[in-house]
């Protein structure tokens, strides 16, 4: 009752308080995240450049949009690397608007009006309107058909418009800052003789070696200062350029077992007996197959390497199988064979049902259209006025095709008739009207009921590596995760340095998932999930996460014990060779067991030691030093060397300075507008939030 009471007594209070507060968080929310909750990150940001944010809703189409061209450029459906390069892309043209805009604005390039006019209908165009304006048969630019799409007064022309003059406009500062940059990198002609002289003068040297190898590691023993030494000589390479995430993890395998092939073998010597009793062939190969092979004529070459060879030299009537090629049986009837063209050309008339009041009228139209042309009409003519085709500019002719290339009832049409044939055609698009122009090479081809079984884990197989990887993942915490796994006979597997946006890890089918998981985990924590990987589960840990920037030495350390063990090395073979004394190149070899190597004909450019290893110390070494004096030992990649220069051969004096210049001014050229845009991201304020939405 105390409470109640004293609530009652000072509601008033409580309430003008709490509309105080959200007062507050709303103002100072509006101020920190444009009316969003302050304590709350906007979950649709995929990320910010310099404080622009970069929206879900904006980002995503174009991610889709890179997606659909990698599908057309590669072929297939989406992978999850396929997703990672159309995320990157699509990251990348975001960085490079909000970074180049604001370097345009600051270096004072704009794009005029009355430049942006001639860039559109000037005499030199820009390449995006030679791109879509150029007629492909003149190959001129056709400015009757860009004048009517610049003025068109339809609002999806306009706006296709808009974009791209927008398009036009980028373009061109992108231009104009590729120049200013370019003409920003000169070379001397003292920088050319270099360049030259290092890819042409020709050392001969001899050398005395002792690798690294001879000393055994365990007889080495590192301290922290070797360790210190080593990082602050080579601090320059352990700066990451984005933060990565390592695990480890154990696979539960999913593979079929010895009693699940024997199933499936049943299964499918089931399926082989009752395919050769059915009474309707494709519809049996329709209910029974895992894989739907179309029936229809294919040519050689189309199924498996393993069976094709086999099929095609069977008779019609034949069986093939049941056959374990690959991870799947397959059973297949040889329904008929004949020789067919290899590839057909025709012309077509697509007339669309939609346009014309109904497939009834569409059916009727062609027949009128076909007896015009049977009476010696024109049918390019006729393709102009009537086809909604693309290839109706071309009069209905197009190019080609073989086999595989157009839906089932097109393709049977053209390959079925003969040369002359005027045939109707229905498809899925509408109705055709088709003439077949010319039928080029024969081959055999067949017609084949298709029937693959694939050999898969049972789901009692399943079901068993699922709880035994959903004990594993609890029974793992707090236990040393490797050596747990051990105690359990499973391998643990290794994914190093991962990135937040990498569609790939070792040994994993499909890791998004996983790899998004690991970013929203600390190091040492176990992943709370079981992940579907291909052919198993998956159970992993996060070991290392090493954040972008300078990484500590403590961060680097076992990575780097090689290169630190082989510089400890590297003291004591010195050693060694300065125990020798100071005597002639042969007096050293024999006193440290070794001999006298020579090689030929070595350029700066090319510091590669014939059957040793690229060794950049030595070489350089080699051109810095005297004719016929002794070196001092040189620390280098493989072990520690002695050598001694027997002469150089000079090149001929440059014949073409300005050819010289020329060839390096472009290769400087293209690095520095690399190094330019990588400035820029450098120096901006990035946040990249890409793994919680891909």
């Amino acid at each position: 009752m105390g409470l109640m009471t004293f609530l009652r007594n000072r509601a008033g209070y409580i309430l003008v308080f709490a509309i105080g507060f959200a007062i507050v968080a709303f103002l100072v929310g509006d101020a920190i995240n444009v009316g969003k909750p302050f304590w709350a990150e906007n979950q649709k940001t995929v990320g910010s450049v310099d404080g622009n944010d970069i929206s879900i809703d904006e980002f995503g189409p174009k991610v889709e949009q890179n997606l659909n061209q990698f599908k057309q450029q590669y072929g297939g459906s989406a992978n999850a690397q396929m997703q990672s390069m159309a995320v990157d892309q699509a990251w990348n043209a975001e960085l490079a608007s909000v970074l180049l805009n604001k370097e345009y604005e600051r270096l004072g390039l704009s794009v005029s009006e009355d430049e942006l006019v001639d860039l559109l209908v000037g005499q030199n165009p820009s390449p995006l309107i030679k791109q879509y304006f150029t007629n492909p048969q003149t190959g001129q630019l056709d400015r009757m058909q860009l004048n009517s799409f610049l003025k068109s007064k339809d609002p999806q022309a306009q706006n296709q418009s808009a974009l791209l003059q927008t398009e036009v406009k980028n373009q061109t500062l992108q231009q104009k800052y590729s120049n200013l940059i370019r003409n920003s990198v000169y070379v001397t002609s003292l920088e050319a003789t270099d360049e030259y002289t290092n890819r042409n003068k020709l050392a001969n040297f001899k050398y005395v070696n002792l690798d690294y190898t001879s000393i055994p590691d365990a007889s080495v023993k590192l301290t922290d200062a070797d360790y210190s030494e080593y990082y602050d000589a080579n601090k320059s390479r352990f700066n990451n350029p984005q933060e990565t995430r390592s695990f480890e993890y154990v696979t539960f395998s999913i593979k079929p077992t010895k009693a699940d092939s024997a199933a499936v073998k049943a299964q499918v010597d089931k399926i082989a007996a009752d395919f050769r009793v059915a009474k309707n062939d494709s519809l049996f190969a329709a209910i029974n197959s895992d894989v739907k092979v179309p029936f229809t004529y294919i040519t050689k070459g189309k199924l498996d390497p393993a069976v094709d060879s086999a099929v095609f030299s069977l008779p019609a009537g034949s069986y093939y199988g049941p056959a374990l090629s690959g991870n799947s049986y397959k059973v297949i009837k040889v329904v008929a064979t004949r020789l067919s063209p290899d590839s057909v050309k025709v012309s077509h008339i697509l007339i669309d049902p939609a346009k014309v009041g109904g497939e009834d009228k569409a059916v009727k139209l062609a027949d009128s259209l076909k007896g015009l042309i049977n009476k010696g009409g024109s049918f390019a003519e006729l393709a102009k006025t009537y086809s909604v085709d693309g290839s109706k500019d071309q009069g209905g002719s197009m190019p080609a095709f073989a086999r595989g290339a157009m839906v089932p009832e097109f393709e049977n049409a053209a390959f079925d008739g003969s040369v002359g044939d005027l045939k109707t055609v229905k498809s899925q698009f509408g109705i055709h009207i088709m003439k077949i122009e010319k039928q080029i090479g024969s081959s055999k081809v067949a017609k084949l009921a298709y029937v693959e079984k694939s050999l898969a884990a049972s789901s009692k197989t399943q079901a068993s590596a699922y709880k035994a990887a959903s004990n594993f993942l609890n029974d793992v915490k707090g236990n040393d995760f490797a050596k747990f796994a051990q105690t359990k006979n499973l391998k643990t597997a290794v994914a190093d340095k991962i990135t937040a946006t990498q569609g790939f890890a070792p040994g994993l089918d499909n890791p998004r998932k996983l790899i998004q998981d690991a970013y929203a985990a600390d190091k040492g924590d176990v992943l709370p999930e079981i992940y579907t990987m291909g052919d198993g589960y998956v159970v992993a840990r996060v070991t290392d996460i090493r954040p972008k920037g300078a990484l500590p030495l403590d961060a680097v350390k076992k990575e780097i014990q090689p290169m630190v063990l082989n510089a400890a090395k590297a003291k004591l073979l010195k050693a060694k060779f300065d125990g020798a004394g100071k005597v002639g190149l042969a007096q050293i070899a024999a006193k440290v067991g070794r001999s006298v190597l020579p090689v030929q004909n070595i350029v700066f450019a090319n510091p590669i030691i014939p059957g040793v290893a690229q060794e950049n110390k030595l070489v350089g070494s080699v051109f810095g030093s005297q004719p016929g004096k002794v070196s001092t030992p040189v620390e280098g990649e493989r072990g520690v060397y002695v050598f001694s220069v027997d002469g150089f051969s000079n090149p001929a004096p440059i014949a073409n300075m300005f050819k010289q210049k020329e060839t390096m001014l472009l290769s400087l050229g293209q690095r520095s507008l690399g190094a330019a845009f990588q400035a820029l991201q450098d120096n901006a304020k990035i946040k990249d939030n890409r793994v919680k939405f891909y």
